[in-house]
């Protein structure tokens, strides 16, 4: 094989040629034909026994020139990309093929590149860098979560009010119709949890046991299932029970049943260290990211898209492996949502281009700063995975190599250099202008369910949300933690 015509184009793609002489593609179109003669039948011949000149004479010469060239284009290009010295990301396409006269091969591929790159400044960034403080009313937040999980819950002659456990039956209908997933009985609906389309609970508020009534909602215009997006829906509701959470004393009692404190400001003391170090690590975080944003910023680098598309790849993946933790998968969860792949993957390309910059300047400074790790370090981490993902040394070892690990860990180097070298700043304070007050912070809205299929739609809103942190680390898989406001809505499932 040669190698020729290699030329550079935009966006950090590569086409070059690869000539296989004619004994090579001789050789590559009888294994064609054998392949292939079997599926040929030829009049007066048994089938699979038409010689290779019969078929050629009757079907052309180059009837097995194009399955020839897919047998020789992969090891065609591999060469290719050695002798180019090319990095090749992503998956190359065959551009052409030419056989000439002489039945010489020609293959032309394209294929994206590692993108060249020109550092700016990547040392003595700045970036701002919150200060953390916990409030009061933060710790008692945390100390009311607890509060309600060891909640003891009653069942109370009276009303239902926002907050209490309204056990009912439902049928839903839409035009005298009853619809899929709009039936449940014994069901425990927590008044005011935002489980079920808007204005449900709230008529629901005030039923006692053995009331019988109709509600009233309609449906939102963007709901997940279009056969009953905006439409008026009716439920008969009967209330079989009204269970409200009687909460313990906040007092050292209190505190020595959930914890191993004797008091309750020693309990109040420790989730106030835990809330700060929570807040210390994601104001660290949040300031890493911004001084490794800011180099990948500073450079210069054509990244081809292939990159950003294997980065959408991997986040898809990572996404759908987290929402089978909950129970679901990518395309149960994307139906839910009324949304395509495609909008998905849209969705979450700003932070593949933002990995993928990251990756980019981080492999940059590996090279600038002639990085390097000893077998001491990489054996090491070895060691470190093993303890995290609960295996042998030997077991990682089989999974990934020493130039993996290798790589890795000259990445980590690399970004560690960047927040090393940082200065934190001030974070600058945004004042409303004068006579205007400051807009408080925006919720993001709760997403509202039918009632029968709330089960469904809550489980991994988190699920990949967060973006891969500056200095590449493998984690193992971890499920979702969530906290019940009180110990009935835990039973807040469809049935």
């Amino acid at each position: 094989m040669i190698v020729k015509n290699v030329e550079k184009n935009e966006k950090s793609t590569v086409t070059f040629e690869v000539l296989c002489d004619a004994a090579e593609f001789e050789k590559a179109v009888n294994g064609a034909y054998l392949k292939n003669k079997s599926k040929i039948f030829v009049q007066g011949f048994r089938k699979g026994k038409a010689p290779r000149m019969i078929i050629e004479g009757l079907y052309g010469k180059d009837v097995f020139y194009e399955d020839a060239a897919d047998d020789l284009a992969p090891a065609a290009f591999t060469f290719g990309a050695e002798q180019s010295g090319l990095r090749v990301v992503g998956t190359p396409a065959v551009k052409g093929m030419d056989v000439s006269d002489d039945k010489e091969l020609t293959l032309t591929f394209l294929t994206a590149v590692w993108p060249e790159v020109t550092l700016g400044q990547y040392k003595g960034l700045e970036a701002p860098k919150a200060k953390v403080e916990i409030a009061d009313s933060q710790v008692d937040e945390e100390v009311e979560k607890v509060r309600r999980r060891n909640g003891r819950i009653v069942t109370v002659d009276r009303p239902a009010k926002l907050e209490d456990t309204a056990v009912i039956d439902y049928l839903g209908t839409v035009d005298g119709v009853p619809f899929d997933g709009g039936k449940a009985e014994g069901h425990n609906l927590v008044l005011g949890s935002g489980a079920f389309i808007p204005g449900f609970e709230d008529q629901v508020v005030g039923m006692s046991a053995g009331e019988e009534k109709d509600v009233n909602v309609t449906f939102p215009e963007q709901y997940h299932e279009p056969s009953l997006a905006g439409k008026a829906a009716v439920f008969h509701v009967k209330c079989n029970e009204v269970k409200q959470t009687e909460l313990p004393e906040l007092d050292d009692e209190f505190a020595k049943d959930v914890s191993e404190f004797d008091t309750l400001d020693e309990y109040k003391n420790s989730i106030r260290e835990r809330l700060t170090k929570a807040a210390e690590a994601d104001a660290e975080n949040a300031y890493q990211s911004v001084l490794i944003e800011k180099a990948g910023d500073n450079m210069t680098a054509d990244i081809p898209d292939a990159m950003v598309e294997e980065q959408l790849d991997s986040m898809v993946r990572e996404y759908d492996r987290n929402l089978q933790m909950n129970g679901l998968n990518l395309e149960l969860y994307l139906k839910y949502l009324g949304q395509t792949m495609a909008a998905f993957r849209d969705s979450m390309r700003p932070t593949a281009q933002r990995r993928a910059k990251t990756d980019v300047v981080l492999d940059a400074i590996v090279k600038a700063e002639d990085i390097t790790v000893s077998d001491e370090e990489i054996d090491q981490e070895y060691e470190n995975l093993a303890k995290q993902y609960n295996m042998t040394a030997e077991q990682v070892k089989q999974s990934l190599t020493r130039e993996v690990i290798g790589e890795d860990l000259k990445t980590r180097k690399a970004a560690q250099l960047i927040f090393d070298t940082g200065v934190p700043t001030e974070p600058v304070a945004e004042e409303a202008p004068a006579g205007e007050a400051k807009p408080a912070p925006k919720k993001r809205a709760s997403k509202k369910k039918a009632p029968a299929e709330e089960k469904a739609a809550e489980p991994a809103e988190e699920a990949a949300a967060e973006e891969t942190k500056p200095a590449p680390k493998k984690r193992a898989p971890r499920k979702k933690k969530t906290e019940e406001t009180d110990g009935a809505e835990a039973e807040t499932k469809a049935e």
